[in-house]
């Protein structure tokens, strides 16, 4: 009786032993990592990891690991303005020391621009740039351009074409119209007519295939652009050359500066703008930094780029022309073709 006493209670404990015990309490820590760097990858948005780690103490311990935080993809870090705190930011600096990339840009711009600590700013959009990280790259040409930061003096023209030119060549869009724009223009680079028209082409040409390659492209409207574009219609085609595309989805870092400024938050000084194209969010950093639409003068760019990508949203249709104005240093305001037709601001 003893011994039959004995096995009942050994097999009652197993028993709770088994209930108690959960099969990923067994999982090794390297084969947990490994599914937290595919989830962290592919995160639609910050509330994805953050729920890994308040799960429970071994998850957030896990979560936490260098090689997950390295591999987190944009929308993880698509951080909405008002619930920026001193943890998000904790949050993107450990992201930042694990390497990666993402989280270098994206901190980047918003210490250059919402928190003001330029040096800062620039030396992390520097550090995603010189892993060719387009995005950085082509911030960093717009930063040259304006002299962001500092005195108009402080232009360096062929340097922000230089970063373009790098930017464009890992295949940013905007990047490569910015650089067509300033080839027709001779902005910062010889004057080649020629071949800033080749290289305005060749961006509408991937603005739409990115168009074509999404889910929303076979609706009436883009069978309509298909039509144009296989020749059974006859119209204009890209961006650039009078056909609407939708405008491409905004990174985590400009919709932050959108809604850090779109929510009250003044920039500091006096006179100064934020560039009129939506998907932007950049502010100027001294008065009159920016570039004026020089037809209405109503309206200030950042780039090329966001000028000619807000002309074909919303601008050509609101642009009127008034007889004459005198620019920010007491020179009249200049009008320069681009693309089809496009009212090119100048400084």
């Amino acid at each position: 009786m003893t011994m039959m006493t004995l096995q009942r209670k050994k097999l009652r404990s197993s028993r709770r032993t088994t209930a108690k015990s959960d099969f990923f309490d067994g999982l090794p820590d390297d084969l947990v990592v490994f599914i937290l760097c595919k989830l962290s990858s592919s995160a639609s948005s910050p509330s994805d990891l953050i729920n890994i780690l308040i799960t429970c103490k071994r998850l957030n311990r896990l979560g936490l690991h260098s090689l997950v935080l390295s591999k987190a993809g944009p929308k993880a870090f698509a951080i909405r303005a008002k619930n920026w705190s001193d943890s998000a930011h904790r949050f993107l600096k450990q992201c930042v020391s694990a390497g990666n990339i993402e989280a270098c840009y994206t901190l980047g711009m918003i210490r250059f621009y919402c928190l003001q600590n330029r040096g800062s700013g620039a030396s992390l959009m520097a550090k995603a740039a010189m892993r060719s990280y387009a995005p950085a790259l082509y911030s960093l040409a717009v930063v040259q351009f304006n002299g962001s930061g500092g005195s108009k003096k402080e232009k360096d023209l062929r340097a922000g074409v230089a970063l373009c030119a790098r930017a464009a060549s890992l295949g940013h869009v905007d990047a490569l119209r910015e650089l067509g724009h300033c080839l027709q223009d001779g902005y910062g680079v010889k004057q080649n007519v020629t071949e800033g028209r080749r290289l305005l082409v060749q961006a509408n040409a991937r603005e739409l295939a990115s168009v074509l390659r999404s889910a929303t492209w076979r609706s009436h409207h883009y069978q309509h652009l298909y039509s144009c574009l296989t020749g059974l219609v006859s119209c204009p085609l890209l961006s650039d050359f009078g056909c609407n595309v939708p405008a491409p989805e905004l990174h985590p870092a400009n919709r932050f500066l959108k809604e850090w400024f779109g929510s009250g938050r003044a920039i500091s000084g006096q006179g100064m703008t934020l560039c009129s194209h939506v998907g932007c969010g950049r502010p100027e950093t001294r008065p009159h930094e920016f570039r004026r639409c020089s037809v209405c003068g109503t309206v200030n760019y950042c780039s090329r780029g966001c000028q000619a990508l807000d002309w074909k949203l919303r601008h050509k249709v609101k642009c009127k022309p008034i007889e004459r104005w005198l620019g920010v240093d007491g020179e009249l305001g200049g009008l320069v073709e681009g693309g089809d037709g496009e009212n090119v601001a100048v400084g």
